[in-house]
C-alpha cells in the first residue's frame, strides 16, 4: 500500500482451467477509503456480489456461511 503496509488485496476463486488458460473471479476486494491523519491506509474488504461456485460444496460438507456475506456492498448517496 502507499503507506508501506502489506495487505491482501483480493480473495479470488479459480473457476475453470483449460490448457494454459485459468479463469478467475474476485469474490472480495480491498477498497481503499483514504488515509488516516497518520498516513495509514484505511479501507475494508467488500464483496463483489458473486457467490462462489464452491458454495454448494461447502454446504454439503456441513460448512454454513450466511449467503449475505457474498452480497455486494452498495453505498447510498445522501
Amino acid at each position: 500500500m502507499s503507506d508501506g503496509s502489506r495487505r491482501c488485496r483480493s480473495i479470488t476463486e479459480v473457476t475453470t482451467m483449460e490448457g494454459d488458460m485459468v479463469m478467475l473471479q474476485d469474490l472480495f476486494v480491498f477498497e481503499k477509503l483514504g488515509l488516516s491523519s497518520e498516513g495509514k491506509v484505511l479501507g475494508r474488504f467488500a464483496a463483489t456480489g458473486i457467490r462462489p461456485r464452491f458454495y454448494e460444496k461447502l454446504l454439503a460438507a456441513g460448512i454454513r456461511l450466511p449467503g449475505e456475506i457474498f452480497e455486494e456492498i452498495v453505498e447510498l448517496d445522501n
